[in-house]
């Protein structure tokens, strides 16, 4: 298939590794794809589950048509081979509880702006939730999307934690692993363009796109999530976050 018009050539040349590796090993089973804008800036958003989630996001979007500008942790770019590819490739570091933090931010916007796929897992790390299920996101996300305006698409994945387990070192390839992956509707924000961007404001932008990729993960798993989202922050204030 032709890679996406704005893909460089080091993108195409991760592209032709990646893709037959997740064809052989995996059995995509993807729907949704109209709800991804045909032109112009768009967040895409998707539950983090594994460390090898973003290869089936990014997979996903680069089949139908989108190069997908990841937002990851600014660790990664300091790993030798890995970093060098997300340079190359265009990917946007993550500088958390740092003075570069707004950077991230900046670049994501900017990305949007020039009409680029910006690729977010709002909870900012692997879900702690004990049946995977998505948990209370992190509110860049809600900033990216209310500066910009842009459609935020919710995604949501399943599968692909039996490739390799959350916080897992070794991949199970074989047999195949049916990974499905849909896209839904983008989440309606226009309400909340022109409120301060305060905390509250800020946390129900993230919870009605936490909301969105939950309800399309429920449909995928035929199950009903937990009526209370796991949460990180409240975990560590109540001293249990070491327990879980």
């Amino acid at each position: 298939m032709p890679s996406p018009s704005r893909s460089n050539l080091a993108y195409r040349n991760v592209a032709r590794i990646v893709r037959p590796f997740l064809f052989a090993t995996t059995r995509p089973d993807w729907h949704g794809a109209e709800h991804l804008p045909a032109e112009g800036g768009f967040i895409a958003v998707a539950n983090h589950m594994t460390e090898v989630d973003p290869l089936t996001f990014a997979h996903y979007l680069w089949d139908n048509g989108h190069v997908p500008r990841v937002l990851a942790k600014s660790s990664l770019f300091r790993v030798p081979v890995v970093g060098p590819v997300l340079r190359a490739t265009g990917q946007i570091p993550v500088h958390r509880e740092t003075a570069a933090a707004g950077d991230s931010l900046r670049s994501a916007v900017t990305a949007v702006e020039a009409g680029e796929c910006v690729a977010v897992f709002p909870e900012g790390t692997l879900t702690r939730d004990p049946d995977l299920w998505p948990m209370a996101g992190r509110t860049g996300v809600a900033r990216l999307a209310l500066t910009t305006r842009a459609p935020v698409v919710p995604v949501a994945q399943w599968g692909m934690q039996d490739l390799l387990a959350r916080y897992g070192k070794v991949l199970k390839p074989f047999p195949r692993k049916k990974v499905t992956i849909v896209a839904g509707p983008p989440v309606d924000l226009s309400d909340l363009y022109d409120r301060p961007q305060d905390t509250a404001t800020l946390r129900e932008a993230t919870e009605r796109v936490m909301s969105a990729i939950t309800d399309l993960l429920e449909q995928i798993r035929g199950e009903q999530a937990p009526a209370e989202r796991y949460d990180m922050r409240r975990r560590r204030a109540s001293g249990d976050e070491a327990a879980a």
